[in-house]
């Protein structure tokens, strides 16, 4: 791996690291983090036991960047990806036979600024799934 995409991975795991923090602290329960298939791979999927209308099942999309000139991390979370996540969701969730639960898509943005405190930024409901029409 090329020296730019070792740190990038880097960065990317650190940011995934505190986003479990932080999502462990509002109470979400983390249930899987790096959750791969053939289809891609999900970052971190929780369970928001306090969502209103009861449990779901949160598909998490960590974006972390160390400065914003690349773009704002939610930008990278394009229809393409939705696209992706949403199959790789849907993959997930028919294997463990939960595809009749709640379910929703988030997407945490870790923005490292120099030796600061990264700022994190928490978007519920981030998309909607995309393009299932007929998968299952």
């Amino acid at each position: 791996m090329p020296r730019t995409g070792w740190l990038r991975k880097l960065l990317g795991d650190r940011g995934e690291r505190l986003a479990v923090r932080f999502l462990s602290q509002r109470g979400y329960v983390i249930v899987a983090r790096q959750s791969r298939s053939a289809i891609g791979e999900i970052d971190i999927i929780a369970l928001d036991r306090n969502s209103p209308g009861g449990e779901t099942v949160v598909f998490v999309e960590v974006k972390t960047r160390s400065q914003q000139q690349a773009g704002a991390p939610t930008e990278a979370v394009n229809l393409t990806k939705q696209r992706q996540l949403t199959r790789a969701a849907l993959t997930w969730l028919k294997r463990r036979r939960w595809l009749g639960r709640r379910t929703r898509f988030d997407v945490v943005a870790v923005l490292w600024q120099g030796p600061a405190e990264p700022v994190v930024t928490h978007y519920q409901h981030a998309f909607e799934a995309v393009g299932v029409d007929g998968m299952y």
